[in-house]
């Protein structure tokens, strides 16, 4: 997407810029599952074993401040098709999210929560406390190259640039993905996860009167 002033009456110029950090936050997705005879039988069974995850979370520092977005799901389950089908009982189904500001404290959270009963991991997200501060940084930037590439024009035209007459924020601050990648020989007992960069992109377009000698 791009934007054009219409009637032009002076330079205009697009800026771009990207604003990198390290990640200082980490978000998990736990689950557990459990399947029982009655749909009591499997709340409590699940609630239990709940606990016993985030008994195990606190034991390595995690907060109950730090686990939120609890969902419970209930269903049937069964075992075959058609006429061969055989009820099994109720799958009763519960996810939580960790967030983590100890990066180092995140695989052996992972273990510690495997061990008392967790049985899927959804996903690890990396990001940063304070992303206002990135996407602040990403926007002075692209304002900077927007000026740069105005100041390159003008001097090719033989102008001088005025004061900036328009300015446009262009799609708002865009955040680029988070990776992280899995070292499994590096660890002894397990792999290591170790994240990439946070990257915030902004983009936008600055029109400057023009000034003539």
């Amino acid at each position: 997407m791009s934007a054009q002033i219409g009637n032009p009456w002076g330079l205009t110029a697009h800026g771009s810029a990207r604003a990198h950090a390290a990640p200082d936050v980490a978000r998990v997705q736990l689950g557990t599952a459990r399947v029982e005879p009655s749909a009591a039988e499997a709340f409590a069974a699940t609630r239990a074993l709940v606990e016993r995850i985030r008994a195990a979370l606190r034991e390595r520092g995690v907060v109950d401040e730090a686990v939120e977005e609890s969902r419970l799901s209930l269903s049937t389950e069964y075992d075959g098709y058609g006429e061969e089908r055989r009820f099994l009982g109720y799958r009763c189904e519960a996810s939580f999210a960790v967030e983590l500001r100890d990066l180092d404290a995140l695989e052996p959270a992972l273990v510690a929560a495997t061990e008392a009963g967790a049985n899927r991991v959804d996903g690890v997200v990396f990001t940063v406390a304070d992303p206002a501060a990135l996407e602040e940084r990403a926007r002075r930037d692209a304002v900077k190259a927007a000026r740069k590439r105005a100041g390159l024009l003008a001097q090719a035209a033989g102008v001088r640039l005025g004061p900036v007459v328009h300015l446009e924020d262009l799609d708002g601050p865009e955040e680029g993905p988070v990776m992280y990648r899995a070292m499994a020989e590096s660890a002894p007992g397990g792999g290591e996860l170790r994240p990439g960069r946070v990257s915030v992109a902004a983009r936008v377009v600055v029109g400057f009167a023009i000034l003539r000698d």
